[in-house]
């Protein structure tokens, strides 16, 4: 038989003098939901803010555990994806950038293949973890072996063209050409072809196979990686929840919604398969909202949601710490009990110990990249440094977490300012500069707007 916990320890984690992680080390570690909301800045959702956009289940995620005010992702897709499946900065994955090749690994490098780095997938199944992906995949990798490389047991990912079997075409595009994603979605499922009809929504099919996968493996501890499409552009009209056939206009608004709606979804099915009490789940955006953020070397860029529920979380938390990508690798490492590997760098920290309420300061910055773009962020100091030497910005933020109240001090002479200048001047020097490759030409603005342009003409 296992070791039996002492019922004074039982009555007093009851009682919530003893934190939950006591209770839980004499039973396996927690199952893990690491989702992925896509071109979802933090201002999108009403429990930050939000009056345009209503978000009840995310809403009752962040009242169930902990809302992190201020959290930084890339400022585009791929770095973010990247980023957080290593725990690294671009610096040492080698993804600065997204778009201009200057900034990312050259195509001979190891590093251009995800497949070669130590993912958080291959972290969890060093501990017994059944793995999946479910959702936008946009990196490396062929098939057959395509996501399995990555550490994961089974995946349904949303293809583009050059994802499908040899033969196979998809009869529904999205505008710009790619297979869709949404109605009469392109899907891959273990490396093959998954057909599907016209009325099949690419969100609703994503969900499905997450708490199917749950269901599925409810006897061991499973770790799913969940990136939505939503809320990514084309923006088009969504399912009616509880009325079917009927459908919400097209816009950014219904795309949120919709992703909030799914998430209660899953949380509902998880509550009802019994897993709600021990499983994490983690939200989190991997940008700023199309549109309204993304792209651009700014908090409004970088700033993303990022909700925790699940096994000694402390609920109905808004914290003040500071958290970015990087940290979730490490607390992942800390949940499960796995070691992270000691022949690389890690650039995060777990921020289990503020999940659990034991601390309420996490780390003294964070920081996002786009190109040779810079963000650093503390408590009270920001900088945004623009791609291509073109200038900085330098901002008191005060006790401001959502921009509205920033004094803009680039040029003040101020004492106060000069020293916080100084201090982030010397964090930065102890980084590695982001510096395009040698002998690759960067892609001036101009030329991508003419090369958008030929694409268009030529779909």
């Amino acid at each position: 038989m296992g070791k039996r916990t002492p019922v004074c320890m039982i009555l007093l984690w009851l009682a919530g003098i003893l934190p939950a992680q006591v209770h839980a080390s004499d039973t396996r570690p927690p199952n893990i939901i690491l989702i992925l909301a896509d071109d979802l800045g933090a201002k999108e959702l009403s429990c930050y803010g939000s009056t345009r956009h209503k978000t009840p289940h995310l809403d009752q995620m962040a009242a169930s555990g902990l809302r992190f005010e201020t959290f930084y992702a890339m400022p585009l897709c791929t770095p973010t994806r990247v980023a957080l499946m290593t725990g690294q900065y671009g610096f040492h994955n080698g993804f600065l950038g997204m778009q201009d090749p200057a900034f990312r690994p050259l195509p001979d490098s190891p590093q251009a293949s995800i497949s070669n780095h130590f993912t958080h997938a291959d972290l969890l199944k060093s501990k017994g973890y059944a793995t999946a992906m479910a959702g936008k995949w946009q990196l490396s990798g062929q098939l057959p072996t395509l996501i399995y490389d990555c550490g994961f047991d089974e995946y349904r990912m949303w293809a583009y063209d050059h994802n499908l079997p040899d033969g196979v075409k998809h009869p529904a595009h999205e505008n710009g050409g790619n297979t869709s994603r949404y109605w009469h979605p392109s899907l891959i499922e273990n490396g093959k072809y998954l057909p599907t009809n016209p009325d099949d929504f690419g969100p609703d099919l994503f969900n499905d196979f997450v708490l199917d996968f749950a269901r599925r493996h409810k006897e061991v501890p499973f770790f799913v990686y969940y990136t939505s499409v939503l809320t990514h552009g084309p923006r088009v009209e969504t399912p009616v929840p509880g009325k079917p056939g009927e459908r919400w206009e097209a816009g950014l608004k219904s795309s949120v919604e919709y992703l909030d709606h799914l998430m209660g979804q899953l949380m509902a099915g998880l509550k009802s398969e019994g897993l709600d009490q021990n499983t994490l789940v983690i939200f989190v955006g991997d940008n700023g909202t199309g549109g309204d953020g993304k792209g651009t070397v700014t908090e409004l860029g970088a700033r993303v949601p990022c909700i925790v529920v699940g096994p000694g979380v402390r609920p109905g938390v808004v914290s003040p710490a500071l958290g970015d990508l990087t940290d979730i690798m490490p607390t992942l490492a800390e949940y499960s009990g796995a070691e992270l590997p000691k022949d690389r760098p890690f650039d995060g920290n777990s921020f289990a110990p503020v999940l659990r309420g034991e601390k309420v300061a996490h780390r003294d910055w964070i920081y996002s990249h786009l190109d040779d773009g810079r963000i650093l962020r503390d408590s009270r100091w920001l900088l945004e440094i623009e791609k291509g030497g073109k200038g900085e910005r330098f901002f008191d933020c005060g006790d401001n977490r959502n921009g509205s109240a920033f004094q803009e001090v680039t040029n003040s002479s101020d004492a106060t300012v000069q020293t916080a200048r100084a201090r982030f001047a010397s964090i930065l020097a102890d980084m590695p500069e982001p510096l395009p490759h040698q002998g690759v030409t960067r892609k001036s603005a101009e030329t991508k707007k003419q090369q958008r342009r030929a694409r268009k003409q030529q779909q």
